[in-house]
């Protein structure tokens, strides 16, 4: 086996996926199913269910989504399987999309539908609910772009 590779950010997947499981089975046990509670002006904890993917697309095509994330969750493990692990913020990011995909396909597998609590709006404004694992995926992905695509260093000849 390869030792000089991202496989050792694994970590940083576990303690998501951790962190967003733990979160979801709390709402789920404290909370009932639309029950809110305001913490600021802007931002609220809401107990929803999305059997969906990001803000409800795909509704209702639990088995799709499920294979996407296996999917995703393979490529992912191979491309920190082939980065070095030189490439600590790429790699991060590989880890952090990894945790949230991996919390979420545990949601739809074990619930049927992922939890999502975290509410954010301001005024008439509202984002769709979210939770931990999509905190995760969106950072990762933001990261993973600009990794990825950053200006290359200018070399003199």
């Amino acid at each position: 086996m390869k030792k000089d590779n991202g496989l050792y950010w694994l970590l940083v997947t576990i303690v998501i996926f951790v962190i967003d499981i733990a979160s979801k089975f709390f709402i789920i046990d404290k909370f009932s199913l639309f029950e809110s509670v305001n913490l600021l002006p802007f931002f609220s904890i809401t107990y929803v269910r999305n059997i969906g993917a990001a803000f409800s697309f795909f509704e209702g095509q639990r088995e799709m989504l499920v294979a996407i994330a296996l999917i995703i969750s393979v490529v992912i493990m191979h491309m920190l399987y082939r980065n070095s692990c030189q490439k600590k913020l790429e790699n991060f990011s590989l880890s952090l999309i990894l945790g949230g995909a991996l919390g979420n396909l545990f949601d739809r597998l074990y619930h049927g539908f992922v939890v999502d609590f975290l509410d954010v709006n301001f005024g008439s404004w509202h984002y769709p609910t979210f939770n931990v694992a999509d905190c995760a995926i969106c950072i990762g992905i933001g990261l993973f772009i600009f990794c990825n695509y950053k200006k290359p260093k200018q070399t003199t000849e």
